[in-house]
């Protein structure tokens, strides 16, 4: 596993609570028929995937680490996503809601109980991570579902105050320039836990080029739209294009017109007024492209958002081939003056806000806010070998595309720069944007 520190057990059993708390609070208020919620390929019932969360950490923590036995006989049967076929997963026999809440409360508490009485090896550390950061994806994915079904704003509980606020900002344009040459895509293994995808940085050679500042706006992609953009073959992929007419798009999924004819978005089950300087979010990768094509600019390689936002320059004005930066604006944990993250408002902020946590060139927001999508397709890296969990990366290479950076809906305890994260390029529903490149 290759990891050069430790996590005290006290830090990993608060990892766990707070990931646990997020998870429950964000299904806790559905009612039950909102824990089934229709058959849709692009989402799960809540109720199966709280249920699937906890099997996870039993699955990896309990059962795998401890060698305990299974607290629900059925659970491989119900809970394995993969044994269990999507389309299946409504029609299984699952225990009612409160059953099913009791059982993610023993499992918490067991694992919980377990960190009290130990402390972490390195096989201990990884899996406890492994779980907790599962945990924290399906939180990711809870808010999302609720925005696809059109559920009511989430009531979390441990929201600090103070990331309500509106942090002041506006519109960022421009490119900043990144200088080419070798750069060392991937993790370095000073992190504390690292998925299979990600192993190892390893050099890369990446050319001059010129990146904006911030993501794509509301405003900008309305112009897109308004120039008939949708309609427009010749801005389209081949892919893109199939996809465009088969769903019948003609503007961001949850847009709409209202009176005088201004735009208005759906966040949950309310409509607001679309805010011009917000990062476009809710388009998928074909679309991100088609306005790429229009603008006269292109999508980000992987390598090229991961080299804006980790390269370090040295002084002097020369930058490091191998020093990376964790984060955009150096190793310091994330903080909310730096970084949109944690739920924070529920939504998204302005492109031009937070200039704390700027990369080394300038660019913005490359951690939290929206994820953003790249030019590149999901493979592995050199040398890959896939970790225990091998489901998680490897049977979707070659079929989803990369996106880097984290939204308002990602854990700051979770993200970092060298984060992968993939869908495949018709994915609407995921809390996803793109910043361009100059062609």
């Amino acid at each position: 596993m290759k990891i050069e520190s430790l996590t005290a057990a006290s830090e990993l059993a608060q990892l766990v609570s707070e990931t646990h708390g997020v998870a429950v609070d964000l299904v806790a208020d559905l009612t039950d028929e909102q824990m089934m919620g229709p058959r849709l390929s692009i989402v799960n019932p809540p109720l199966w995937e709280i249920g699937h969360v906890a099997w996870f950490a039993e699955k990896w923590v309990l059962r795998h680490l401890g060698r305990a036995k299974p607290i629900r006989p059925d659970g491989d049967a119900l809970y394995d996503s993969a044994l269990v076929p999507h389309d299946s997963r409504w029609d299984l026999p699952l225990p009612a809601r409160q059953e099913t809440f009791r059982y993610v409360q023993e499992v918490r508490d067991r694992v919980l109980d377990r960190l009290s009485s130990i402390e972490p090896s390195a096989e201990e550390d990884y899996f406890h991570h492994l779980a907790a950061f599962h945990t924290g994806m399906h939180a990711e994915a809870f808010t999302y579902t609720r925005q696809t079904l059109g559920y009511s704003r989430p009531h979390l509980l441990d929201i600090p105050a103070q990331v309500h606020s509106e942090p002041a900002g506006g519109p960022l344009p421009g490119d900043v320039e990144i200088p080419g040459g070798t750069y060392w895509l991937g993790a370095t293994s000073d992190l504390a836990f690292v998925f299979d995808n990600e192993k190892w940085a390893h050099p890369v050679q990446v050319r001059t080029f010129r990146i904006a500042r911030a993501p794509v706006t509301n405003a900008e992609f309305a112009a897109f739209v308004e120039d008939g953009g949708y309609r427009r073959r010749e801005f389209w992929s081949a892919a893109g294009w199939i996809w465009r007419e088969e769903s019948g798009a003609s503007q961001p999924v949850y847009w709409e017109r209202g009176a005088g004819g201004r735009w208005r978005d759906r966040s949950f089950d309310q409509l607001v007024s679309l805010e011009d300087h917000l990062p476009i979010i809710h388009v998928n990768w074909y679309e991100a492209d088609a306005y790429c094509r229009w603008a006269g600019r292109r999508l980000p390689t992987e390598a090229e958002w991961e080299m804006a936002a980790s390269l370090d320059p040295l002084p002097g004005g020369r930058e490091s081939a191998e020093r990376k930066r964790r984060y955009p604006w150096g190793d310091e944990p994330p903080s909310t003056e730096r970084a949109h993250l944690d739920f924070a408002r529920l939504g998204c902020i302005a492109v031009g806000s937070l200039p704390a946590g700027d990369s080394a060139f300038g660019c913005r927001q490359m951690i939290g806010n929206v994820w953003e999508w790249t030019g590149t397709d999901f493979g592995a890296y050199p040398d890959f070998v896939v970790d225990p969990y091998k489901e998680y990366s490897q049977p979707w290479f070659g079929t989803h595309k990369v996106l880097r950076g984290g939204c308002w809906a990602t854990g700051s305890r979770l993200i970092r720069n060298t984060w992968r994260n993939f869908y495949t390029a018709d994915r609407r529903d995921v809390f996803a944007g793109f910043r361009t490149c100059a062609l």
